[in-house]
């Protein structure tokens, strides 16, 4: 039986997506002088009080937080100039939590996040996604005015040319996986994904879209080509921690 995952899509996720995102993007976020900040933010969460479903949803709440700090300018310029911020009802240690659900907002064109079934809804999350949607046309006319004042075509121009080409560099990269052993075998593994279509090949220069290769040094160690991540984190094998993402 197929075990259902979080889709990595346009329809949001769930609140503990948002609640754990925002506390990784509390700890990583920018500082700035206190001339230059526009929005306060509280005390670091403690991370260890982080609790995930599966490995796949580690894996959207870290690329939901990293998604935020690479824009963190342009989203606290964009809740300023919008007005949105500061509001009285939402304390400043909520503020990462903010920031984190206006990266994912505009992400999905201001269009209003589907509720999960059998989802666990968190007040805050509900209370500040509710407040963010209510105002979303104020939001995005803040959007536009930012691309017009800095000449941006999409936001990723606001994207630091640095870090446009380190992403560039990683995304061409080959994706490893460990296998888990504690759950899986290798045999296993490669049975698993040849019911699913894919084939063997000798090394990463044979790559052909649905191929995998076995590392020549690391026998527990699977290698993929880079174009199948988001089908990769959506297998059961992975939703399971059977296969690790390196």
């Amino acid at each position: 039986e197929k075990r259902a995952v979080i889709q990595i899509g346009k329809n949001g996720y769930p609140d503990s997506i948002y609640i754990n995102a925002a506390k990784i993007f509390q700890g990583i976020r920018i500082e700035k002088s206190k001339n230059r900040f526009l929005v306060r933010y509280g005390e670091n969460s403690d991370s260890r009080m982080m609790t995930f479903k599966d490995e796949h949803s580690r894996c959207i709440s870290y690329k939901l937080a990293f998604n935020a700090l690479k824009y963190q300018g342009l989203l606290e310029e964009i809740l300023v100039d919008s007005k949105v911020y500061p509001c009285y009802s939402i304390p400043d240690e909520l503020s990462s939590l903010l920031v984190v659900m206006l990266y994912d907002l505009q992400d999905r064109k201001f269009q209003k996040r589907k509720i999960f079934a059998e989802e666990e809804l968190i007040e805050e999350v509900q209370e500040i996604g509710h407040y963010l949607y209510s105002c979303k046309t104020k939001l995005a006319a803040a959007l536009a005015r930012c691309r017009i004042k800095y000449d941006a075509l999409s936001i990723e121009c606001f994207v630091p040319e640095t870090i446009l080409k380190q992403e560039q560099r990683a995304s061409a990269l080959p994706l490893c996986f460990w296998i888990n052993t504690f759950k899986i075998s290798l045999e296993d593994v490669i049975r698993d994904l040849e019911m699913k279509g894919f084939t063997k090949v000798e090394s990463v220069s044979d790559f052909d879209h649905y191929t995998y290769a076995v590392d020549q040094h690391c026998h527990d160690v699977l290698v993929f080509p880079s174009s199948l991540r988001e089908e990769l984190l959506n297998l059961n094998l992975f939703a399971d921690c059977k296969l690790l993402h390196q």
